[in-house]
């Protein structure tokens, strides 16, 4: 066959197998049989082969995945995946509806959509073509799995529909379907093979897998629910949805848009109901406003949107018997009893241990040695109890006595007015916290040191590290002379702890561990101070000011550094060259010009995103609000502005400027 011929062989493989892909794995309806497929997908693979220079990434070949193992690189998020808030009655979603009609003063449509049990994932396309696909991460940063992500079937790899915006995100789950992983689980039970827990866990765990051979050999699915993009074709939510799927997108059928709360609960009534009819695993229904325009108006907080909100189901539910209690100490010295069970199966997992979360809770469930307790997940990584079943509660049971001194260092527990939790007060002595706080400070979210717990115990047993700042003069031979290390184990631990340097002030000022200081609130804290000097020296009146910095969080940050114990950590951690400042990207405008200035928003600009233009406001000292009000100082419109901030920048009198004007501010 010549080059020509080959070519058109090619084309003619790759848009039969796409055809059949989608018969198959969008509509249920396949065409062909399998050994017809595979007898088409063999000749393709061996024609690409013959003729490399006809290689296409997108090609249906490509979805067999690759044998070479490879690291995943962290990606910004284009537009920031926040999680949801949750709401568990009917009750609280009237609420929500209150205090959203509240703001935007009438009566709006709702979609609501099923909340699938998977692994979260954001797909960027451009010209029509998949080019990029990202774990959620933290919000912020994912992983890039685009290797991983192109051996799912019913994901495709290029758009043939025409109408399709330049570029784009399609945000969706990565889902195992019930009867894909009872069929996974019978092949590795035959193989001698560890089991899956649950769908859920299998998907996320397939994703991450660094082969992309094994990950097609998995049977993913994905369903998509979100579109974010410039130039999309509607200014509703639904309706882009339905494009999607027009597009070839696989979009759930059973979204639905709602006029008002009382249409929302009968969705959420119905499925409650038949949720164990469907062919994967749901625990609950997102709701969001329809409108982007009543999007905008409603904006966001720190961690979720306020447009949307999810519904959780009721908890699957076990009884078990209650064998014993232990008490832990966390980094920050809060005691936290835990249940010992007998194993008992519960939502797809076994269930073994459960939290009884503090001394409260165990005087108002009564719970004693050997009573028969409820246990319930509920959204919980260690699974609760809920009750106790008080008709099999065995003769002569006595309560249940909560400790008065600490497990491992014996010091007298205290409890603060209004705290639910009894505390360890010897915070710098009590070798559980000291660890724990290690530990915080390597993990992946922090500074991201690659140091197992065991390592961070073994080091901390063996005197050669007391606090995070002694990570930084660990010596090669000190590790060499311990058990678990070898001379490659000790270099990369040394390497990785050596990188570890470049981290930004914010993921620093989180794995210091301050009470109450999270990710989100250690950003705000380095943006607004700059440097680790600049905040610890910040008085309280300067604290609360920095917006979502309460009271209690500035008294835990004026206490934090008022500790000799951590001083001494921060003064390691500067000797020994960590980012104590905030380095401004270079070219970057950053001055003092809009300080005082609060700034909204709204519509599509042509030169900057709106994350850039916010960027820029805070760089310049400038603070950004998601809704007008009578504190804001001016509003930036571009096309598409939402008419309801608008109508009420007009009404307070808000001065509206163009992007033109903002650039000339600054």
């Amino acid at each position: 066959m010549d080059k020509e011929k080959t070519l058109q062989r090619i084309v003619f493989l790759r848009e039969e197998l796409e055809k059949h892909n989608h018969f198959y794995y969008m509509l249920n309806q396949p065409q062909i049989s399998d050994y017809e497929y595979d007898k088409m997908m063999n000749e393709l693979i061996l024609l690409e082969s013959e003729v490399p220079d006809f290689f296409d990434i997108n090609s249906p070949s490509q979805r067999v995945g690759s044998d070479l193992n490879a690291e995943f690189r962290q990606v910004s998020h284009r537009y920031p995946m926040l999680s949801l808030g949750n709401t568990y009655s009917e009750e609280e979603l009237r609420e929500y509806d209150k205090r959203v009609k509240k703001i935007i003063g009438s009566d709006l449509e709702y979609v609501c959509e099923l909340k699938y049990d998977g692994t979260a994932i954001s797909i960027l396309y451009i010209n029509g073509e998949l080019t990029q696909a990202v774990t959620r991460g933290d919000g912020e940063k994912g992983d890039d799995v685009t290797a991983n992500v192109r051996t799912i079937r019913s994901i495709p790899l290029k758009l043939k529909t025409t109408g399709v915006p330049e570029e784009f995100e399609i945000r969706g789950e990565i889902i195992l379907p019930r009867e894909g992983f009872m069929k996974m689980n019978r092949e590795r039970e035959e193989r001698g093979e560890f089991l899956f827990a649950n769908p859920r866990n299998a998907a996320a765990g397939t994703l991450k897998l660094q082969n992309s051979s094994l990950v097609s050999k998995r049977p993913l699915d994905c369903m998509f629910y979100s579109l974010h993009g410039r130039n999309l074709p509607y200014r509703t939510h639904f309706d882009n949805l339905m494009a999607a799927g027009s597009w070839g997108f696989k979009v759930s059928e059973h979204i639905t848009r709602c006029n008002g709360i009382e249409e929302v609960l009968g969705f959420i009534r119905r499925w409650n109901e038949q949720r164990n009819s469907l062919p994967f695993d749901i625990d609950g229904i997102v709701v969001k406003t329809d409108s982007y325009d009543i999007q905008e108006e409603l904006g966001f907080t720190a961690k979720s949107p306020r447009w949307a909100i999810s519904y959780k189901f009721q908890a699957e539910q076990a009884s078990t018997r209650l064998l014993s209690v232990d008490f832990q100490v966390g980094r920050t010295g809060a005691i936290t009893p835990v249940a010992n069970l007998e194993p008992v199966l519960l939502a797809g997992t076994t269930v073994k241990r459960a939290s009884l979360h503090n001394a409260e809770q165990i005087q108002m469930l009564d719970v004693r040695l050997g009573d028969t307790v409820f246990v319930e997940k509920g959204g919980e990584i260690i699974p609760k109890i809920t009750g106790v079943d008080l008709n099999r509660r065995p003769a002569g049971s006595a309560p249940l006595i909560y400790i008065n001194n600490c497990p491992d260092c014996g010091a007298e527990l205290f409890k603060d007015e209004g705290e639910a939790k009894h505390y360890c007060p010897n915070e710098f002595g009590c070798p559980t916290q000291l660890k724990g706080r290690i530990e915080h400070f390597v993990s992946r979210k922090a500074m991201d040191i690659a140091m197992a717990e065991a390592t961070a115990d073994l080091l901390y047993t063996n005197g050669l590290i007391k606090d995070a700042g002694d990570l930084y003069f660990l010596q090669k031979e000190d590790l060499l002379r311990l058990e678990r290390f070898a001379e490659k184990s000790a270099e990369n631990l040394l390497a990785s702890i050596e990188d570890s340097k470049n981290n930004p002030l914010s993921r620093v000022i989180f794995a210091l561990g301050i009470r109450f200081v999270g990710e989100t609130v250690a950003k705000r804290l380095s943006r607004e101070f700059g440097s680790i000097e600049e905040l610890a020296a910040a008085g309280f009146d300067k604290l609360v000011s920095v917006d979502e910095i309460g009271g209690k969080i500035a008294a835990s940050i004026i206490q934090f550094f008022q500790q000799g114990f951590n001083i001494e950590v921060v003064r390691k951690l500067s000797i020994a060259g960590v980012r104590l400042k905030e380095e401004k990207p270079e070219g970057a405008m950053t001055s003092g010009k809009l300080n005082g200035l609060t700034f909204v928003v709204s519509g599509v600009f042509p030169n900057f995103s709106r994350d850039e233009l916010i960027n820029t406001i805070e760089k310049n000292g400038g603070r950004v609000a998601s809704s007008v009000s009578s504190g804001t100082s001016y509003v930036v419109a571009g096309e598409n502005m939402g008419p309801a901030k608008l109508e009420k920048a007009n009404k307070l009198g808000i001065p509206i400027i163009s992007e033109e004007d903002f650039v000339k501010m600054i």
